[in-house]
């Protein structure tokens, strides 16, 4: 990989992963179109590191607020909000890792096509749009029953889907279920951080079991250059979420599913 190459890539996973217009259809979509070679797994694991820093370290205050409470739940301290939001991303992660583990060749052998991620990125763009039309500005992470962490956790799976959006169908579970839209995202922040670790996990194993060589200083510009881009947009998105809402993320789905069409129909 040339650096230009470990730049573009590590930007597309980093300002991609948490905004509503799916990471993994960027990684697969770019190469292709452009040409490039496939940037590999230790790649795609390098650039997951980055993103899973930047919304931990975003995050940082209220996880360890979220992990102490949720030990004082197993000690019989009672069931605080804090405590209440650790257990709900804790379960709402069974879904996508049943999931992933049941149909992860499927969906890497069937799934990945650029005609796929075209349909996907239009339904759920229009499913999202239609969701943010709803929004009532109700319930925030904290204030959320059961039943939308169910729905919401469900939602999650679906998104291993290339082009669905893991964070798009997440917000959109949401939304739908009364929630309001700065709720909806930082849940769905939240939700990301098992994911990604499990996501990498899996990917790490497949890398090791490859035995390939590492190109340890294009590893650790794709940690750093995703990290921190990841981090910019989770901050910019989440301050212009409620004056802007999710229509500019539809269209811009909208228009990236019509292409795709155009250019593989």
């Amino acid at each position: 990989m040339d650096l230009f190459q470990i730049i573009a890539l590590a930007l597309v996973q980093g300002l991609t992963e948490f905004l509503p217009i799916s990471s993994s259809a960027h990684l697969i979509l770019v190469p292709q179109l452009i040409g490039w070679v496939d940037q590999g797994l230790a790649f795609d694991v390098a650039v997951h590191l980055g993103t899973l820093l930047a919304v931990v370290s975003y995050f940082r205050y209220e996880l360890v607020r979220m992990v102490s409470e949720w030990v004082g739940s197993l000690r019989g301290a009672g069931m605080s909000p804090d405590a209440r939001l650790a257990w709900a991303v804790g379960l709402g992660t069974i879904p996508v890792g049943l999931a992933g583990l049941l149909f992860k060749d499927q969906i890497e052998l069937y799934l990945r096509s650029p005609l796929v991620i075209a349909v996907t990125t239009l339904l759920f763009g229009l499913l999202l749009w239609w969701a943010d039309r709803r929004e009532s500005q109700r319930a925030d992470e904290y204030a959320m029953g059961w039943k939308t962490v169910a729905v919401v956790a469900l939602a999650q799976a679906v998104a291993l889907i290339p082009g669905t959006s893991r964070s798009g169908i997440t917000i959109t579970a949401g939304l739908m279920m009364g929630m309001s839209r700065q709720g909806a995202a930082r849940f769905s922040f939240l939700l990301s951080i098992p994911v990604i670790v499990l996501a990498g996990g899996l990917e790490s194993k497949a890398l090791i079991e490859q035995g390939t060589g590492v190109e340890w200083g294009a590893l650790l510009l794709g940690v750093l250059i995703s990290a921190l881009s990841a981090y910019l947009s989770i901050h910019y998105f989440l301050k212009l979420l409620d004056r802007v809402g999710l229509v500019p993320f539809v269209y811009y789905r909208l228009l990236l599913g019509v292409l795709l069409l155009l250019l593989y129909l």
